[in-house]
């Protein structure tokens, strides 16, 4: 049993301890925020890409750093994940790359604001986190970050082009790696010829139109790269 004067000096004493620690950790966290936060890296594009992101409500269905609702995926190492291709792309159309499956909103962005957006998304995904989010103990790597197969055609091995890698195997799969959105391309070169692959990959809607897959990004180059490598899968 304390007396008075002792419990007093108790009270006193575990209050000034503790107030000591908090303060120490609040100054510990202000003097590693900049580092943890690269501060460094936030250009006026990032600033540009918070405000979008404010101004929409994206958190009202995502969340970032643990922040935010569950509706829709968590944001946080988006970029890591998918690539700054294939969200430029997404944001174009979110329904066309799930079709049936996606409930996001169209924005009709522009091209700098979608750039605005990728680069606070970028920014956040590199702050340090500790560890968060954690990550799954199943990996979800078959579409984020895909093992690229080869192909041997002509005793030539071709990989994956950049442009395939970052935005087609989203949706189709080649050797059993990729999504399942679109049909798997493993014998995509036996049923079409190069130019018609050309042609679709140019304006698929022209080709069929109604058909899910959307007008991609690319450049001619990146075609036809592209082309060659798909006329390889027999």
């Amino acid at each position: 049993m304390l007396s008075k004067s002792q419990a007093r000096a108790f009270f006193l004493g575990g209050t000034f301890l503790f107030s000591a620690i908090f303060v120490f950790l609040t100054v510990d966290t202000v003097r590693q925020n900049d580092t943890r936060t690269n501060a460094q890296n936030l250009t006026e594009d990032v600033l540009k890409g918070k405000e979008i992101w404010e101004k929409n409500n994206c958190m009202g269905c995502h969340t970032l750093l643990g922040e935010g609702a569950y509706y829709a995926p968590d944001l946080t190492k988006v970029v890591e994940r998918r690539g700054a291709t294939w969200i430029d792309v997404f944001l174009d159309d979110p329904q066309a790359m799930f079709p049936g499956e996606r409930k996001m909103v169209k924005y009709n962005f522009t091209k700098e604001e979608k750039g605005q957006v990728i680069a606070f998304l970028d920014w956040v995904g590199k702050i340090n986190a500790n560890g968060w989010p954690p990550k799954p103990n199943i990996p979800i790597d078959s579409i984020a970050t895909p093992q690229v197969p080869q192909v041997k055609s002509n005793a030539v091995v071709l990989s994956q082009p950049e442009k395939f890698s970052q935005i087609c195997i989203a949706c189709h799969a080649v050797g059993g790696k990729g999504g399942n959105v679109g049909p798997a391309l493993d014998h995509v070169g036996s049923k079409f010829d190069s130019d018609y692959l050309n042609r679709w990959l140019s304006d698929p809607q022209a080709i069929k139109p109604g058909t899910n897959m959307p007008k991609l990004p690319l450049t001619d180059p990146e075609r036809k790269e592209i082309v060659t490598y798909l006329s390889a899968l027999k």
